[in-house]
């Protein structure tokens, strides 16, 4: 899938290389010294915190409450 879609195929990209995928994941990973496992751990945190906060900003420096 894309994460994003919905279609439940973690490593297809659907066609368009700007989809979540595994890769994305793995590519994001490695940058910053981490595994795929704890890329995904803290993005799932993230959106987590994301998706119940009241607000959301485009600052680069916001972060959910």
């Amino acid at each position: 899938m894309c994460y994003n879609c919905g279609c439940q195929m973690p490593n297809n990209d659907m066609g368009k290389a700007e989809n979540i995928t595994n890769k994305t994941f793995e590519d994001a990973a490695e940058a910053m010294g981490l595994s795929p496992k704890e890329s995904k751990q803290n993005a799932l945190e993230l959106l987590q915190k994301v998706l119940s906060s009241d607000e959301e900003s485009t600052d680069k420096n916001w972060q959910p409450g």
